[in-house]
């Protein structure tokens, strides 16, 4: 029994979910320093705060996982993960700008920070699961096409996430500023759109996509390179550390590439809001509670949409790239640009001309979402799909963390409180990340040439 080939449509309903998911992810991103800020965290902080999130994905990513690969129940395998997920995830995302709720418990700051730790461990349990879901559902030459399609979503949502505010408040009048202590109108409101799409579409994907039976699974033919693999074992949570110990050479491989690309990532989420306040607007490094402080941290959210909405345009093409050129020299390709992109923020005279640095970044960040995860599926025992996933995790959570524990002394006391070098740092990280590349072992993309 062969897997069957999906229309257009049938993948495209089966990612859905992930433009509601990104769509909070892009609120969080392009916004929790600033909330946080707003409730008194200084800029050198603000890494520490964002600790929490990484280190709860690097706990959660490999156990949703494991038990993502031994779950069936009438919802299927993949989808109560995402669908429990996106549940807690709206929660986070109603409750973090309206932390100053719960001032008589405890001050408002650490409330936004328990809520952004509740968003990002919830958009962790619901996104590796969606990956997971591709691999197991589609045959290996439409994967290419499932993570462009899951980008293209991905990008649709950041870009509808990441520009609310700034909508909000041109088009529609809502207010962007707010007492000290206070978060603006426009990003409260922002956060509860967010909340109600994240569940809509989730329940799309969930009602519209099938996944396969155990006994259908079975049936599947099982490649000779994943043999050894498919032995059955004695099912422990500790099967996850001798998985670890046994994961495939691509997967090793990638690893370093995608500790460099996330490491950059964060920086530039983490910073970029104080960065650009300060480097572009010219607004001193204490200033945090301003008119043109919030004018600012809209305008940076207009930014992030720009570089999610050219991921979803070039997560278009990637498949045709990938199939003249190869997956990993696209791949290299695209965080060249992107780290070109990101450096380039430094030199900027306004605030207009860092629409040209985004187009970079959109580049690299539709390739880091699609192409190490289509080169890793053909590397991966199908039985243990969602575990490696997870523990694929591991080597984006892990950079998030380190760069949290040095991204704010390095701030702080290496670039004299000027937030806009760790942008310059995140670029370099792009680069080195991209010479990574040329080492990995594309298994998929070895048969297809020889075929």
């Amino acid at each position: 029994m062969e897997k069957r080939k999906l229309s257009f449509w049938d993948i495209w309903n089966m990612s859905f979910g992930f433009l509601g998911i990104q769509m909070g992810f892009a609120l969080q991103n392009a916004n929790a320093s600033r909330i946080l800020q707003n409730f008194g965290a200084d800029v050198h902080e603000l890494s520490w705060f964002w600790i929490v999130a990484p280190l709860t994905g690097l706990i959660v990513q490999p156990i949703i996982g494991y038990y993502s690969d031994r779950t069936w129940t009438k919802l299927g395998r993949r989808r109560p993960y995402f669908l429990a997920g996106a549940l807690l995830a709206s929660v986070g995302l109603v409750l973090m700008p309206n932390a100053d709720m719960f001032i008589a418990v405890m001050p408002s700051l650490w409330v936004g920070a328990g809520m952004l730790m509740i968003m990002d461990a919830s958009f962790n349990v619901a996104m590796e699961p969606f990956r997971a879901l591709v691999a197991d559902i589609l045959p290996s030459d439409q994967r290419t096409l499932g993570f462009s399609v899951q980008t293209i979503l991905i990008g649709i949502g950041a870009v509808i996430g990441s520009w609310l505010p700034y909508v909000l408040t041109n088009w529609f009048g809502v207010l962007n500023e707010a007492a000290p202590g206070e978060v603006p109108t426009n990003l409260i409101l922002s956060f509860i759109i967010g909340a109600a799409v994240l569940i809509i579409s989730i329940l799309i994907t969930v009602f519209t996509t099938k996944e396969y039976s155990p006994e259908e699974v079975a049936q599947f033919p099982v490649d000779s390179k994943h043999e050894e693999s498919e032995v059955e074992e004695k099912s422990s949570l500790l099967n996850i550390f001798s998985d670890f110990k046994k994961m495939p050479l691509t997967m090793r491989q990638l690893s370093s590439v995608q500790f460099f690309s996330w490491f950059g990532l964060f920086g530039m989420w983490v910073f970029a809001t104080p960065a650009i306040a300060h480097h572009i607007y010219g607004l001193a490094l204490d200033d945090s509670h301003s008119l043109a402080y919030n004018i600012a941290g809209d305008w940076v959210g207009i930014l992030f949409g720009v570089y999610n909405a050219v991921s979803a345009v070039y997560a278009f093409f990637l498949p045709a790239i990938a199939k003249k050129i190869g997956r990993k020299r696209t791949h290299a390709f695209s965080l060249i640009v992107g780290g070109i992109g990101l450096i380039s923020v430094y030199f900027m005279p306004n605030e207009n001309w860092l629409i040209l640095s985004m187009l970079g970044v959109g580049i690299a960040w539709a390739s880091i979402l699609a192409m190490p995860y289509a080169i890793l599926a053909g590397s991966i025992p199908p039985k243990k799909m969602g575990v490696y996933m997870g523990i694929f995790n591991f080597f984006i959570v892990i950079p998030q963390i380190i760069n949290a524990l040095i991204g704010g002394p390095l701030v702080k006391y290496f670039y004299g409180g000027d937030a806009i070098y760790a942008l310059v740092m995140s670029g370099i990280s792009f680069l080195i990340a991209a010479v990574l590349v040329v080492r990995v072992k594309d298994v998929d993309d070895v048969i297809l040439i020889k075929s």
